[in-house]
């Protein structure tokens, strides 16, 4: 599974580049079990993305508003402090990235929706 591995290795950059100076100690992890660690601490909580199109909704409209709807579509779960999401949560509302990396993000984002295997969920 050559091509799902990348996936998520873009999809890896991309919360990076997004998430990278959010302060708190938190993780996701994508539908291929990959972690994505921030702060230097044990995360607090885990956001668990299981589809690559939920992950492509989200970056298109990385706002507290589409992760509280993904999560009550059951697109996403929070493992862990919920109370500690809700601040990252917070935080997000901050987060103004310039146009040019926007679209590089959705770029990035976007062209993993289009890849064979794209919508394969979490492996049991």
């Amino acid at each position: 599974m050559p091509r799902l591995a990348s996936l998520a290795d873009r999809a890896v950059r991309v919360l990076r580049q997004v998430f990278g100076a959010v302060p708190g100690d938190f993780a996701f992890r994508l539908w291929d079990g990959t972690v994505v660690a921030f702060g230097a601490g044990t995360p607090a909580f885990t956001v668990v993305i299981h589809a690559a199109e939920t992950f492509v909704a989200l970056m298109r409209d990385p706002t507290p508003l589409a992760f509280g709807e993904a999560y009550v579509e059951s697109a996403i779960d929070v493992e862990g402090d919920l109370f500690a999401a809700m601040h990252v949560a917070n935080a997000l509302e901050e987060i103004r990235l310039p146009v040019a990396q926007r679209l590089r993000l959705l770029l990035a984002a976007g062209s993993v929706a289009l890849l064979p295997g794209a919508r394969s969920e979490t492996p049991s």
